[in-house]
């Protein structure tokens, strides 16, 4: 799999987490379970997917996987509207 391809799965695992934060207490154990629980899901896409580690990666990642937080919290925000 190419940079891009992990990139855009890694924003779509990330949807349902950030909902999931949106909907809890700031710095609660529910929020900051719905933060990093994806990142095991990330490491081991990147694992399986025979991306590696290399150091361009990281920000292409990085920002999808903020991406996904962000707009999973966006997406219940207009669901709760």
């Amino acid at each position: 799999m190419n940079i891009w391809t992990v990139a855009i799965l890694v924003l779509v695992i990330n949807l349902p987490f950030g909902c999931w934060r949106a909907r809890a207490k700031r710095f609660a154990l529910p929020w900051l379970l719905a933060v990093h629980v994806p990142i095991a899901f990330v490491v081991a896409l990147r694992v399986l997917s025979g991306l590696g580690w290399r150091l361009i990666t990281f920000p292409v990642l990085i920002g999808a996987f903020f991406a996904g937080q962000f707009l999973g919290g966006q997406l219940y925000l207009w669901w709760q509207r």
